[in-house]
């Protein structure tokens, strides 16, 4: 990416865990950088992070933060980016973010590069990133769309701690060796913060992610029902989803029942699988090789195995899909959005 013009970025929520792999991956892709600016919230303000051999200190956040920046990356929750991402689209930034703010909003783009990258350019000064489950499934279903079509979707998720932040992290760490000395969980984190329940999530699987809403469903089953439907441009798909957060530290894995329209081969879905951008094909069951959570934490890539047709209706397949959701699930799919748009300038 040498050769091009020289962007002053910055990231909202650097101090967090999305916001730590965002300034990483800008300084592995070697981004083409003038200047980074590091913004976080009061308390972790003064804080310094290394980047390409000097030391930053973390600003922060307000309106007033984005005089001169052309792009910024917001990860540092809802209200956050509502509060100030105007005002940043106002001083002349681009805005991808990383949170469900304006992922639903009918000006704000929806964007999984491997996707729907044309829609980066229909952007009002903001550009939403998905939820992270939603991103590996649809990345990974994209090329079926494209030569079969899809009428159904049926997912079933097993959602990484990290999904709920460093403090669930560390709240399954403390359980499960709570849990092998004898002694209680108490559980104070998981499954929703704000909530008055909580659960043990070492040796469980607690299915709820986000708070429910009255159909049953919680937030984050329609983040991935209504957000596959924005993405993919199609309303007609159905898609229903059960969210489970399991205990493992990164990447989600998810169990995926799929509908065509027309009717496949299924070593032509596999070729086809194997041959899209960001996904790895790891499909040998003779060999016990299949997508597993602990060989995905730290890559960029999605993985998809355990390719299958569906034994009660010959159209429809079943697929095991993992991500990091850190990573291609947030971060990566950021800077992959921002890649795009220094390109295009």
């Amino acid at each position: 990416m040498s050769n091009q013009k020289l962007f002053n970025v910055a990231v909202v929520g650097a101090t967090g865990a999305v916001g730590e792999q965002i300034i990483r991956l800008l300084e592995e892709r070697n981004f083409p950088i003038k200047e980074l600016k590091l913004l976080s919230s009061a308390r972790s303000a003064g804080a310094k992070i290394a980047f390409k051999g000097q030391e930053i200190t973390v600003q922060e956040a307000g309106p007033d933060s984005f005089e001169g920046i052309d792009i910024a990356l917001f990860s540092a929750g809802g209200d956050v980016s509502k509060a100030l991402a105007p005002h940043a689209v106002k001083a002349g930034t681009i805005c991808i973010d990383n949170t469900s703010a304006y992922r639903m909003d009918a000006d704000t783009p929806l964007v999984v590069p491997e996707v729907n990258v044309d829609k980066i350019n229909e952007h009002k000064g903001i550009i939403a990133n998905p939820n992270c489950s939603t991103i590996q499934m649809v990345a990974a279903l994209k090329p079926l769309y494209d030569r079969y079509g899809i009428s159904r979707i049926i997912v079933s998720t097993y959602q990484a701690v990290s999904g709920a932040g460093a403090k669930a992290i560390n709240e399954m760490l403390r359980q499960s060796k709570d849990v092998l000395a004898g002694n209680d969980a108490n559980p104070d984190i998981l499954p929703v913060g704000s909530l008055p329940v909580k659960h043990q999530i070492a040796f469980n699987a607690i299915p709820q992610i986000d708070k429910f809403l009255d159909n049953g469903f919680t937030n984050e089953e329609m983040k991935m029902i209504l957000e596959t439907k924005k993405i993919m441009d199609d309303e007609s798909i159905e898609v229903t989803a059960t969210c489970v957060r399991i205990p493992v530290v990164y990447g989600h894995s998810e169990s995926v029942y799929v509908e065509l329209k027309e009717d496949f081969d299924v070593e032509e879905v596999k070729t086809l699988l194997a041959n899209a951008p960001g996904i790895v094909l790891v499909d040998n069951p003779a060999e016990q090789q299949y997508p597993l959570a602990t060989d995905a934490a730290g890559k960029l890539e999605t993985f998809v195995g355990r390719v299958r047709r569906d034994l009660s209706n010959p159209k429809a397949l079943n697929m095991w899909i993992v991500s990091d959701n850190l990573l291609k699930g947030a971060a990566w799919n950021a800077v992959q959005i921002a890649e795009y748009i220094a390109i295009e300038q």
